[in-house]
C-alpha cells in the first residue's frame, strides 16, 4: 500500500474514530457535558498541549511566514466572499459598505442593476440580509486551525513543524477571529455587544499565554518523567479536542442555507489554499512548512464563527450549516493537499 494511502487511513481512523465517539457521546450525555469539556480544554488541555509540543517544535527558519500567510488568507477569503455577495446582488451592497449591485454594473460597463432593482426587486437579494452577509464572510475567512488544525498537522507532518501551525493559529486565526471578525460581526449583526469584553477575552486567552510561556521555557531541562507526562497530556488534549468536535456536531440540527454554505466553503477550503499555496510555492516556500500552512488554510470554518454569530445575532443557520458540511468535507479535501503540496 502506498505511504500516502497508509498515512491518510491512519489519520481518518484517528479523526473519524474520535469524532464519531464524540458524536455518540453528545447524543447520549447531557448537553452541559460538551460545555464543561470545552471549558476544560480551553483553560487547561489546549494550553498544556501547546506548551508540550512547543518544546519539541523546530522554530528555526522564517517561521513568521506562517502568521503572515494566515492574515493574507483571512483578507483574501473575505475579499472573495465580498465579491460574491456584490455579484449576487443586494441593492445596498455589503451591509451599506462599498459597492452595491448597481455600482458593480456601472464599473463593469453593464446595466445599472440598482435602477432595475428599484422597479422590480431582485429575489436573490432577499437571501443576503446583513446578518447573512456577516456569517458568509466569517465562514469564508476564519478556519478551525486549533481544535482541528493541530491534530491534522501533528498526524500528517509531525511535531517538528508544529511551531508553524501554532504561529498560524495563535498569531493569525485567533487574532483575526476576535479582531477583524468582531468588527465584521458588529457591523453586520443585529445585536450590540461590548467591544471591551471581546478585547478582554483575547487578552486572557490561555492559549496565547501558554504560547508565550512555551517560547520562554522551551529550553528548560526537565526530567524524563515530567517530559513524558507533558507529552501524554498533550496528546490526550488533542484526542479530547476531536471528541469535543463530535459532541458539538451532534448538537447541530439546522441544515438550511446549504447553497450559500457550499460557496463559502469553496472559498475557504478550496480557492484560498489552492491559490495562496501555489503563490507560496513560487516564492520559494516548500516542503513541510508549505504543507502545514496549506493544511491550516484548508481547515473548515472555526467554531468561533458560531460564537460570534450567537453574540451578534448573525445568520445562525448559515453558520451551523457551514460548520457541519465543512467538517465533513475535510475528509475529501485532505488527499488533494497532500498530493499537491506533500513532501
Amino acid at each position: 500500500m502506498p505511504p500516502l494511502v497508509t498515512q491518510l487511513l491512519e489519520l481518518y481512523l484517528r479523526l473519524g474514530g474520535s469524532v464519531l465517539l464524540g458524536w455518540i457521546l453528545g447524543r447520549q450525555l447531557p448537553k452541559v457535558v460538551p460545555a464543561y469539556l470545552g471549558k476544560f480544554l480551553f483553560w487547561i488541555g489546549v494550553p498544556i498541549s501547546i506548551f508540550a509540543f512547543l518544546r519539541h517544535a523546530d522554530l528555526s527558519g522564517p517561521i513568521w511566514i506562517a502568521s503572515v500567510a494566515a492574515w493574507v488568507a483571512i483578507f483574501f477569503g473575505a475579499g472573495l466572499a465580498w465579491i460574491w455577495i456584490v455579484l449576487q446582488g443586494g441593492k445596498e451592497g455589503i451591509g451599506g459598505w462599498g459597492l452595491g449591485a448597481g455600482d458593480w454594473g456601472r464599473l463593469t460597463g453593464g446595466q445599472n442593476n440598482a435602477d432595475v432593482s428599484s422597479e422590480s426587486p431582485n429575489p436573490q437579494s432577499l437571501l443576503w440580509s446583513k446578518p447573512t452577509q456577516g456569517s458568509f464572510l466569517l465562514a469564508s475567512m476564519v478556519g478551525n486551525t486549533g481544535y482541528l488544525g493541530y491534530p491534522v498537522t501533528l498526524a500528517l507532518v509531525g511535531s517538528q513543524y508544529f511551531g508553524w501551525a501554532l504561529f498560524y493559529d495563535l498569531l493569525g486565526t485567533t487574532l483575526g477571529a476576535y479582531g477583524l471578525g468582531v468588527v465584521l460581526a458588529a457591523r453586520f449583526g443585529m445585536a450590540a455587544q461590548s467591544h471591551w469584553k471581546i478585547l478582554q477575552a483575547v487578552v486572557i486567552n490561555p492559549a496565547l499565554w501558554s504560547f508565550a510561556l512555551g517560547l520562554i521555557f522551551r529550553n528548560l531541562p526537565l526530567s524524563n518523567p515530567v517530559e513524558e507526562s507533558l507529552r501524554l497530556c498533550g496528546w490526550g488534549a488533542v484526542a479530547l479536542s476531536l471528541v469535543l468536535i463530535g459532541m458539538r456536531l451532534s448538537q447541530l440540527s439546522d441544515w438550511d442555507s446549504l447553497g450559500q454554505a457550499w460557496v463559502s466553503l469553496g472559498i475557504k477550503m478550496l480557492l484560498v489554499p489552492m491559490l495562496l499555496g501555489l503563490g507560496l510555492l513560487l516564492l520559494g516556500v516548500s516542503g513541510s512548512p508549505l504543507l502545514v500552512i496549506v493544511l491550516q488554510m484548508a481547515m473548515p470554518p472555526a467554531f468561533a464563527t458560531l460564537i460570534l454569530a450567537e453574540a451578534y445575532d448573525l445568520d445562525r443557520n448559515l453558520t451551523v450549516t457551514a460548520l457541519a458540511v465543512g467538517s465533513t468535507g475535510l475528509l475529501f479535501t485532505l488527499p488533494v493537499w497532500l498530493l499537491l503540496f506533500g513532501r
